[in-house]
């Protein structure tokens, strides 16, 4: 008897679970047809797409913004136009009649763009002229920078300033080792020719030994050397 029973219990689950699946796979296709028009003038926008993203199909709305594709219940749908938001609906799921309509009204995408000037220019050359005359935005930093780094301001700037003790002191060790009056120099003659005792020594022997004397050189100029010279000769006399 317990065994009949059973028999029967899982006869009838199968025959229930069986109707449930066929009734679903009998989910016939739903038309869904609409407009696309403008958010703000309800103006008909053609060429609009519509795309079902799980079925992987779509379609573009004619020339006066219609529209016709089959879908299923819960189905999503995107809806995408050139200068307009991507918007999206849902197919309800408890949707039972063969057919769907709906009017989509697509939102404008704003951007903002930066401020154009315009400048009315006659020829290309006022163009060149005015643009190679703008200035910078930092244009006054870059005078004053310019300024600063000129060497006449940094030589100015130097001479009127005055001398520190380390200044002081790089001068004096300077002079020490490398000036007039440094120790590597007390050992040697001075090179002024004035205060040079062995210049004066030079000098008053040259004026006894009479090099100072005028020569006269006019009749050595004036004699024509004879023609048979010869080199030797010439660089005895």
């Amino acid at each position: 008897m317990k065994s009949t029973l059973l028999v029967l219990f899982i006869v009838a689950a199968t025959s229930l679970l069986s109707q449930k699946v066929l009734a679903q796979g009998e989910q016939k296709a739903i038309i869904f047809t609409g407009v696309v028009v403008a958010g703000k003038n309800t103006e008909r926008l053609p060429g609009a797409y519509i795309f079902i993203p799980r079925a992987g199909r779509g379609t573009l709305t004619n020339n006066v913004g219609y529209f016709s594709i089959p879908v299923f219940p819960g189905d999503s749908i995107v809806y995408s136009y050139v200068g307009y938001r991507t918007q999206y609906h849902v197919i309800p799921r408890d949707y039972n009649a063969p057919t769907y309509s709906a009017i989509i009204q697509m939102q404008e995408s704003v951007t903002m763009l930066a401020e154009v000037r315009v400048y009315p220019y006659a020829t290309e050359e006022e163009f060149k002229k005015a643009f190679l005359a703008l200035k910078l935005p930092d244009q006054v930093d870059r005078d004053a920078l310019a300024r600063s780094t000129d060497i006449d301001y940094i030589n100015r700037l130097a001479a009127q300033m005055p001398n520190n003790a380390q200044t002081n002191y790089r001068y004096t060790m300077d002079q020490q080792l490398f000036g007039r009056e440094s120790a590597a120099n007390k050992g040697f003659a001075t090179t002024f020719p004035f205060l040079n005792p062995f210049a004066w020594g030079r000098f008053i022997k040259s004026v006894q030994d009479g090099d100072l004397k005028q020569k006269d050189f006019r009749k050595e100029l004036n004699q024509t050397p004879r023609e048979s010279m010869s080199r030797q000769d010439f660089i005895k006399k």
